[in-house]
């Protein structure tokens, strides 16, 4: 099959999943629960992933879907297909706040990389869209990082460990570190949303670490096809695995590299963090 059809696929149920959750925002009487530590789930959460799947589902019925609150699910034993990892909402922390930064966050690999992402604002209705070789776009307008030489005065974003409190310090030292450097860092609370704004040249760089698949992989894809670098924190291809995130425009990303390898690498990070 075509990139294109799974783009319209993943496309149909981001906007599916966002009209789920737009329903739900600000609702009284949202019913919310404790995963684990400061990790929350609501109703709207559980409503959008069955909406983004049921619309995956009906297009492709054998392919597999990872799904942030489902698991995995779906195509047949034995076979290998793509692999559909979905995050219904990316955000949870703000969406139960009534914050209105939050997304959704849907990805298709094939062989393990991304090859098509969508990431949904269903509040303000924005959608960013790439397809592998086929470039990253925003509302039908093409995207690029941004031209910003190097680490000094970079406008970053990132997200706190508020889940590995084990990995605060070492964190705390690349926090430092970038903050002397860059203009201003901003922790907006959603993940994919950072990454699809660094994609659009607003943040010329990300960095965070422990982050799940879903959180990632149609951010990254639209970051590399908007001419961007993403890595892990040893600037290998392994940060679908690790969670650990180095993102943005070249030059920023080289120097986000040097700055958590005078803090950390994977095997110090993994050891922390999982």
């Amino acid at each position: 099959m075509s990139h294109d059809e799974l783009l319209a696929a993943a496309w149909a149920a981001a906007e599916a999943g966002g009209a789920v959750l737009r329903r739900h925002f600000r609702r009284a009487g949202l019913q919310v629960e404790e995963k684990a530590l400061h990790d929350y789930v609501t109703e709207a959460d559980r409503a959008s992933e069955a909406a983004v799947t049921e619309e995956i589902r009906r297009r492709f019925p054998d392919h597999r879907i990872v799904g942030e609150e489902g698991g995995s699910r779906g195509g047949r034993a034995g076979v290998e297909g793509p692999v559909w990892v979905v995050d219904p909402l990316d955000g949870t922390t703000n969406f139960v706040e009534g914050l209105p930064i939050f997304a959704v966050s849907v990805a298709c690999l094939e062989n393990g990389v991304p090859v098509v992402g969508v990431v949904l604002d269903p509040v303000g209705r924005h959608l960013f869209r790439a397809t592998r070789g086929g470039g990253a776009f925003l509302d039908g307008e093409r995207l690029a990082v941004s031209g910003r030489p190097g680490l000094d005065g970079a406008f970053l974003a990132t997200g706190y460990p508020y889940r590995a409190y084990a990995a605060v310090d070492l964190y705390l030292g690349i926090f430092r570190d970038a903050l002397l450097r860059a203009r201003a860092i901003r922790r907006c609370g959603a993940a994919a949303l950072d990454l699809a704004h660094t994609a659009a040249g607003v943040y010329d760089g990300f960095f965070e670490l422990g982050l799940a698949p879903w959180d990632i992989a149609a951010g990254a894809l639209l970051i590399e096809e908007a001419g961007g670098v993403v890595s892990d924190f040893d600037g290998g291809g392994g940060y679908l695995g690790s969670g650990n995130v180095l993102a943005g425009g070249a030059p920023v990303h080289h120097d986000l590299l040097a700055v958590t390898r005078r803090h950390a690498s994977e095997e110090k990070v993994a050891g922390l963090v999982r």
